[in-house]
């Protein structure tokens, strides 16, 4: 009952000054040192008694820290404030988790919306801004199939058409072939190379020319128009010169003395004349229309194609992002984690009770301090035998403050939790 009321604190009340606290706890030593030399005399120092009562030193310390609710509420005070630091970071971390969830799940909807636009912009492309047919593939390889025996023909035709123009030279055996002429492209490279150059070039010129009027095609206004015309005029001028040059050989080969020189009236009275322009002119505006209508599906093709490169691209974009998302998510959910492993910690501690360590070595020494001044001063021993009973309590004192693990100077206090 003595010890334990060695450790009843005089608390000092909101009147009194500082230094009474501090002439409490001087008092309290004291009586510590004195406490410790009147039971040293009383067993005569011996090791095994000083074991006893500093078992029962610190058991009664531990009782009155626990008995001290004002005191272990101070003690604590650091600790609530630490976990009330780690509970706000929670509320922090759990609003950036809320927000980078809701991201998430806004980039998940874009990207499943990308992929549905990517299905349906085929089906209805008009629904997506893009001014194409729905279904344009099967009528693009329709008239490309159709473009290209026609494209054989005219070079064909002007292969042979332009030879007939330009180069040959009419026999009664050529005459049946005036416009059509099998060996039109061997004979034109027999004869030169550049005439064959010459030959093999010029249905590339028609060609060309239906490429330029389907470029201008796109243009609007008057003056595209007129251009549109003027080309019109252009080749059916070139074929009619064509069919006029091969006519007047031919009519110059079979003329007699009374015949007229071949003029323009009587072309234009001549069924051959008109067969030559429009195996030529007509088939080339169907071509130029097939080649036109081939563009633009196929213009139409590359709009969808566009579009969904596009969006592919957008999902590129998107995916790097989930990606960026997925770790910072996965960072946070492990900090909360952490952050509530923490906050459960110090509130084990807080459910528990705060042991001082340092006040309790002052105490503990002091009493150890009156104890050896007992032996010293008051027990009749050889001083050798003093000196061996030194030794062996000051390593009973060691083993004790080992034995309740304080005997580590770095720390102030030792807390102990309540699991």
């Amino acid at each position: 009952m003595e010890l334990k009321n060695l450790f009843t604190i005089k608390k000092p009340t909101q009147s009194q000054e500082p230094t009474e606290a501090e002439e409490d706890r001087e008092q309290i030593r004291i009586t510590y040192y004195q406490s410790g030399f009147a039971a040293s005399m009383k067993a005569s120092g011996k090791p095994i008694v000083l074991q006893a009562c500093l078992q029962n030193l610190f058991a009664s310390f531990e009782d009155q820290c626990r008995r001290q609710e004002i005191e272990q509420e101070k003690l604590k005070q650091p600790y609530k404030e630490e976990q009330e630091r780690y509970r706000t970071e929670l509320k922090k971390l759990e609003t950036g988790l809320s927000i980078f969830e809701e991201k998430e799940q806004k980039n998940n909807q874009n990207i499943d919306r990308l992929y549905k636009e990517i299905i349906d912009v085929k089906n209805d492309p008009e629904k997506y801004g893009v001014e194409a047919d729905k279904r344009p593939k099967a009528q693009f390889y329709i008239g490309l199939l159709v473009l290209l025996p026609i494209t054989l023909y005219l070079l064909v035709f002007y292969v042979s058409a332009s030879y007939s123009a330009f180069f040959k030279e009419f026999t009664v055996d050529a005459l049946v072939a005036a416009i059509f002429d099998k060996d039109a492209f061997t004979n034109a490279f027999n004869d030169s190379w550049l005439e064959g150059i010459l030959v093999t070039t010029i249905p590339f010129v028609f060609m060309g020319l239906g490429y330029v009027i389907h470029m201008m095609q796109k243009g609007k206004g008057w003056m595209n128009i007129l251009k549109l015309t003027a080309l019109l005029l252009v080749t059916f001028a070139f074929d009619a010169l064509l069919a006029y040059s091969i006519e007047k050989k031919i009519y110059d080969f079979n003329k007699t003395l009374n015949d007229p020189p071949y003029e323009l009236s009587i072309a234009l009275t001549e069924a051959q004349f008109w067969m030559i322009i429009f195996a030529g002119f007509v088939v080339y505006i169907i071509w130029g229309l097939v080649f036109d209508f081939i563009m633009k599906e196929h213009e139409n093709l590359d709009k969808i194609k566009v579009f969904i490169q596009n969006k592919k691209e957008e999902i590129k974009d998107l995916q790097r992002i989930k990606g960026e998302l997925s770790e910072k998510l996965s960072e946070i959910k492990h900090q909360i984690i952490d952050t509530k492993g923490k906050i459960a910690e110090i509130q084990s501690k807080i459910n528990g009770f705060i042991f001082p360590i340092k006040e309790y070595l002052l105490y503990h020494n002091q009493y150890k301090e009156g104890w050896f001044q007992a032996i010293t001063t008051e027990i009749a021993l050889a001083t050798k035998q003093k000196e061996e009973l030194l030794l062996a309590c000051d390593q009973i004192a060691q083993e004790h403050l080992k034995e309740m693990k304080l005997n580590d100077n770095s720390y102030q206090h030792l807390v102990y939790s309540k699991n």
